[in-house]
């Protein structure tokens, strides 16, 4: 049974930093693509950030590019993702994902999706 499970969300002024982490189990992490999605109350999931199997490829939206890093260490089954200079409009719930496809921000192409954490960035 693939599980993934995010951790580290919570509640910063803007402009403050987080780092969330997706421990992943039941599948061969380092054989998927994974993926950083987001969700705000009212609007459709959207992609963040996506990074290729082994870790050497990046891609992310651009309104997180430049503030957000992606990264993964295949040895512990897990996924990162830095956020910086944080803004209120990144408030949301942060989902990570398994894929096939490598770079993908479409929500189709993920395979396998953990239960979230919140971000919640005050002004």
């Amino acid at each position: 049974q693939v599980q993934l499970v995010e951790s580290g969300g919570g509640s910063v002024q803007a402009g403050g930093s987080l780092r969330l982490s997706c421990t992943a189990s039941g599948l061969t992490f380092d054989s998927y693509a994974m993926g950083w999605f987001r969700q705000a109350p009212g609007k459709e999931r959207e992609g963040v950030s996506c990074i290729r199997w082994s870790g050497g490829s990046t891609y992310y939206a651009k309104s997180v590019k430049g503030r957000f890093t992606i990264s993964r260490d295949n040895a512990k089954n897990t996924l990162y993702l830095q956020l910086n200079s944080l803004k209120p409009e990144d408030t949301a719930m942060y989902y990570c994902a398994a894929g096939p496809f490598f770079p993908s921000l479409s929500t189709s192409q993920y395979n396998y999706w953990g239960q979230g954490t919140q971000v919640t960035v005050s002004s």
